[in-house]
């Protein structure tokens, strides 16, 4: 059987278990008690277990095997978790993903074996009671498992049998390797067993053994009058079986009752008790009827989904955005109105095109908690490793971004969180010398601004110390010293931006390498957003990121100066006025102008793109029109010719021969076929 089919899924699955078990691992760390959280990391390591297996990964079921060992004997009370615990198991959840990462990557897992991580597990667990631990796992090492969990009402069925004095055992059975159907190996096994004996658990369920969910092996616990060698002759003759294992309950015993019967549905649901046997039945379905109707009750109801390639969303968002541009086309080719039949066709047209345009928009939009989730193990290991006490405060998570954003935006997230960790929390002692918690906190906002999504980065640390900066800019020669005490705020913060600034006075892994904010800035930008950031000394600081909802489709404003016509994105605009020329000033070389009691800057768009006019008395003309833009509190106003109108476009990558051109964001098509470029306010601030 070709298992490649498979592949896309096992990856997508097992990023999304592994992703599971590391925000219960992080939960777990301050809650050593919750059971709940240690029974779902033992249902994700099986469930990876079982994939792996069935995909013949076998560095990954041998690593998940020994998880399920560890955690099986914290389930059942032998040992208490601990923080040396907690840490092995994030240890094997790296090597996971490793794995994981080694087959997206090179389609196998590697040689890289966890036999040294495996022995950490075993050393890390039974150190503190090794003797008693061995000695109860005796008979499960025999079977290749751990201790089986059962309901009460299993543990009643044995010890009934036993008084009429039946046999009854546990029996394991690990198929071959080569083994190419298992489900319909593991039914003749059953079926065997079923001639001889009752049936009355299986594990994993007898369900999820005919669909095939399982690894190579499968436990049963059978109720019979004949000896285990009868049973061992009679599966012997069984092909494709690697092992088979029999313990007998009565003299090992390797039950662990589950008080609340959590593996209730690992019950065959065919089992039946013959007369002869004379088990109360009653008493077992009757408990299995209880625990199947609270399931129910408390099963949460499943969205349907369906994994759809990127590359196919990219591809229909390339669709419409070329019905915009027809639209657009008929637009203009009925500019005057005077047929009635085009210009309803046209408005029907464009209400299809929004409606579908905000359709795919949705379906490709993510929400930034898949970012997120990468960041509480992040502070977690960066605040260990520094020995500060930090807490990782997320909000927002469900605000959506489009998926080409949200696959960029990690790393200079990741840039921000570690600068705050790093430069910004003191090591906790100073914390308390200066009356400040011990433990620090780091905040993740993420919330939704008009059609932008906003998104903070702030600690409560030491905050930036501005004279720092200037001192440091003058020793790198970036300023004149004369500069330095003249120079406001916000252009020294502007510093840090500048490539390979850093005020660290060391080298270290962290940071002092000189890139960090230079890095996050160009990322952002080249998503067409912002930054901007407030700091106050001794209390903290806080990265603001504007980003666009979408790369892909805008709403803009079309202007024209002279011939030319150029796109200012909507989301930029502030507002639209016009000033008179007279009241224009010039100052140190800048254009500036008293707008509603404040200095507004003031760029021309034909000296920014060197264009000639072409009306008339362009230059005598008393009143300009202004489109003034923002980014983040600044304004600066635009002088343009004339204003064409608001319309829908699309974005159109210049190349990467033109793709570092100074305020140019790109290029769209308009109805005509002629090509308008889209202007990048952000970079006139």
């Amino acid at each position: 059987m070709d298992m490649n089919q498979y592949l896309d899924i096992f990856i997508e699955e097992s990023k999304e278990h592994l992703q599971s078990m590391n925000q219960i691992l992080l939960k777990l760390e301050n809650n050593h008690g919750d059971i709940d959280m240690i029974n779902e990391i033992f249902r994700v390591a099986h469930t990876i277990k079982g994939m792996a297996g069935t995909m013949g990964y076998t560095h990954t079921a041998h690593l998940t095997h020994e998880m399920e060992n560890a955690l099986q004997l914290v389930r059942s009370g032998e040992i208490e978790i601990n923080a040396s615990i907690i840490d092995v198991l994030f240890q094997c959840l790296d090597k996971l993903e490793k794995y994981v990462l080694e087959v997206e990557t090179k389609g196998n897992e590697g040689d890289d074996d966890s036999v040294g991580l495996i022995k950490l597990i075993k050393k890390t667990i039974h150190k503190n009671d090794e003797e008693n631990v061995n000695e109860k796992n005796e008979i499960a090492a025999a079977l290749n498992i751990d201790r089986i969990k059962v309901g009460i009402h299993v543990e009643n069925a044995v010890k009934k049998a036993w008084e009429k004095e039946y046999n009854t055992y546990l029996i394991g059975v690990e198929l071959s390797k080569k083994c190419m159907l298992k489900a319909a190996r593991a039914y003749i096994v059953i079926n065997e067993l079923e001639r001889l004996a009752e049936i009355i658990y299986s594990n994993p369920s007898i369900e999820d053994i005919e669909d095939e969910k399982f690894d190579l092996e499968f436990q049963l616990i059978v109720i019979t009058k004949v000896d285990e060698k009868v049973i061992s002759n009679k599966l012997k003759n069984v092909m494709e079986i690697e092992s088979i294992s029999i313990v007998d309950l009565k003299k090992n015993n390797v039950l662990q009752i589950d008080k609340v019967d959590d593996n209730s549905l690992d019950f065959d649901g065919d089992t039946k008790f013959t007369d002869d046997v004379n088990i109360d039945v009653n008493t077992v379905q009757n408990q299995r009827n209880k625990v199947d109707a609270e399931k129910k009750i408390s099963k949460p109801k499943i969205g349907k989904t369906v994994r759809v390639d990127i590359e196919r969303l990219d591809n229909l968002m390339n669709l419409v955005s070329e019905l915009i541009i027809i639209k657009t086309r008929l637009e203009d080719i009925d500019s005057d109105g005077t047929n009635p039949n085009i210009h309803e066709a046209t408005e029907y047209l464009e209400r299809i095109t929004t409606s579908l345009h905000d359709s795919v928009m949705k379906v490709r939009m993510v929400p930034v908690e898949r970012v997120f989730n990468r960041f509480p193990r992040m502070v977690r290991d960066l605040a260990k490793e520094l020995g500060k006490e930090i807490t990782l405060k997320m909000q927002g998570q469900e605000t959506e971004l489009d998926r080409t954003v949200i696959d960029e935006i990690g790393e200079p997230l990741i840039h921000l969180i570690r600068n705050s960790i790093d430069h910004g929390i003191e090591q906790p002692s100073l914390r308390v010398t200066l009356g400040k918690p011990k433990e620090a906190t780091v905040e993740l906002i993420a919330y939704s601004d008009g059609n932008s999504v906003v998104m903070e980065v702030a600690d409560d640390g030491a905050g930036i110390n501005l004279e720092t900066i200037r001192n440091k800019a003058v020793e790198r020669s970036l300023i004149l010293n004369e500069e330095r005490q003249t120079m406001g705020d916000e252009d020294v913060i502007k510093l840090l931006f500048n490539a390979g600034f850093s005020t660290a006075n060391e080298v270290s892994d962290l940071s002092g390498r000189g890139v960090g904010l230079d890095v996050v800035r160009t990322k952002i930008e080249s998503l067409g957003g912002n930054i901007e950031v407030n700091t106050t000394l001794g209390k903290g600081s806080r990265f603001i990121i504007r980003l666009p909802l979408t790369l892909a489709i805008i709403q803009a404003l079309l202007v024209k100066t002279s011939s030319e016509k150029y796109a200012i994105p909507l989301n930029s605009i502030k507002e639209i006025t016009s000033i008179n020329e007279s009241k224009i000033r010039e100052i140190q070389g800048n254009e500036v102008v008293l707008y509603r009691n404040e200095t507004l800057p003031i760029k021309r768009l034909a000296g920014i793109f060197n264009v000639e006019s072409e009306l008339a008395n362009y230059e005598n003309q008393d009143e300009k029109i202004i489109v003034i833009v923002k980014k983040g509190d600044k304004t600066i106003g635009i002088v343009v010719d004339d204003l064409i109108g608001q319309q829908e476009v699309v974005i159109k990558s210049l190349g990467k021969y033109l793709a570092n051109i100074k305020s140019i964001a790109g290029a769209t098509i308009l109805g005509n076929g002629s090509i308008a470029l889209i202007v990048d306010t952000n970079s006139f601030f």
